[in-house]
């Protein structure tokens, strides 16, 4: 029983050793990020890269809805099928997320 408890102690000591190790070199290897433009342009840039990232993932969800319409069409199954309309509306609201929440909020699309 010794013998296993010096074997936990020996290995939690290496993985203490091993962290502090990873947070001093995280520590000195810190560099500051500096923006460059206009805060708002930056903004602006990154509400574009999120909103085509959520539109790859409607067309994603659209395409899967399709084929699981497909698929039920030939299986004869109105569950699936069901589901499928359901998939395909999902994506379609999805992949026009930036234009519908433009038409809530009443902004110009830019």
């Amino acid at each position: 029983m010794k013998s296993r408890t010096r074997t936990f102690e020996a290995w939690a000591r290496r993985l203490f050793k091993c962290f502090a190790c990873l947070v001093v070199l995280f520590t000195c290897t810190a560099v500051p990020a500096l923006a460059d433009g206009e805060p708002l342009t930056v903004v602006s840039n990154l509400s574009e890269f999120i909103f085509s990232l959520i539109r790859a993932i409607g067309l994603i969800l659209l395409g899967f809805g399709i084929l699981q319409v497909g698929l039920s069409l030939k299986s004869h199954d109105p569950s699936q099928r069901a589901n499928g309309m359901l998939t395909v509306a999902g994506g379609i609201v999805i992949v026009f997320t930036k234009e519908i929440l433009n038409l809530i909020t009443g902004s110009a699309g830019a």
